[in-house]
């Protein structure tokens, strides 16, 4: 089934529309760690009513689909969801294009966890996400966020692309939310923060920056 919300124009989902025609084909060290950091979590998180924000070209979305109930996958770009679409096995996935700003197209209480990886940089407000996962987090479900580490960005790194066409480097909008702006806007969701790990690249040592922040909450 494939609705879709138009949300008005904005300038990272223009972006990831760009980035669509590289996205799973350039060097991507980010990407790649963060399939392996959602992959290594408990099988059983991702096994009933899934919710996927932020899907892109469906980079982990075949790999949710092959083991939740159901999957709804949104994102705000129509040509990373056109490239999510092609993915094999995702015929049963649901995908909507959406303004992740917006109220989620999901009802109350009908899913069992939420997934938000590489998306929460682009939005300016966390409140906002963690009130929506709430909203349609069945009681005791989980929330997983896997992002680029708030202490890379302090270092000035970003989501980041070579354009294909002009082959500069553009930078995607972004906003530095501190470890404890994830923190205190799950707690005061009503989220209870279950595990919080920092992600480094296989063998890189302790005194590296670690690329991804990954944290799970339950919902009270």
């Amino acid at each position: 089934m494939k609705m879709t919300t138009r949300p008005p124009p904005d300038e990272v989902a223009t972006a990831y529309d760009v980035w669509s025609e590289v996205y799973d084909t350039q060097a991507n060290a980010t990407r790649d760690l963060d399939a392996t950091i959602l992959q290594s979590q408990e099988p059983s998180l991702f096994r009933g009513d899934v919710l996927e924000i932020g899907c892109g070209t469906g980079k982990n979305t075949g790999w949710l689909a092959s083991r939740a109930h159901s999957l709804l996958a949104l994102d705000a770009s129509e040509k990373m969801l056109n490239r999510a679409r092609e993915r094999p096995g995702v015929q049963h996935v649901q995908f909507v294009l959406h303004d992740l700003r917006e109220r989620w197209p999901a009802a109350e209480a009908s899913r069992d966890t939420v997934t938000c990886n590489l998306v929460l940089e682009h939005i300016e407000d966390l409140s906002f996400v963690f009130s929506e996962a709430r909203r349609v987090l069945r009681p005791g479900g989980a929330l997983f966020v896997c992002e680029l580490h708030p202490f890379r960005q302090l270092q000035g790194k970003q989501a980041h692309f070579v354009d294909p066409d002009t082959g500069a480097l553009q930078n995607v909008r972004s906003h530095l939310h501190d470890v404890s702006e994830y923190l205190n806007a799950a707690a005061d969701a009503g989220f209870v923060l279950v595990r919080a790990r920092d992600c480094r690249d296989a063998g890189a040592p302790r005194s590296d920056v670690p690329r991804l922040l990954a944290l799970l909450w339950r919902r009270d």
